[in-house]
């Protein structure tokens, strides 16, 4: 079984609020999966969202 995030574990990992994780879920920049009104991310979809915005 693969690991999940919650919005607010993403959050907390950005220094963020979780609102913004939830904004990024809308505007599709962020993959994740609903699973009743919440959503969770994978770790793979974490990644990739950190490797989309590298700066080098």
């Amino acid at each position: 079984m693969q690991n999940y995030y919650t919005c607010e574990e993403v959050a907390q990992m950005y220094k963020v609020k979780t609102l913004t994780v939830w904004d990024w879920i809308r505007r599709k920049k962020l993959p994740a999966i609903k699973i009743g009104r919440d959503y969770r991310v994978t770790p793979d979809d974490l990644n990739k969202f950190e490797q989309e915005r590298r700066t080098t």
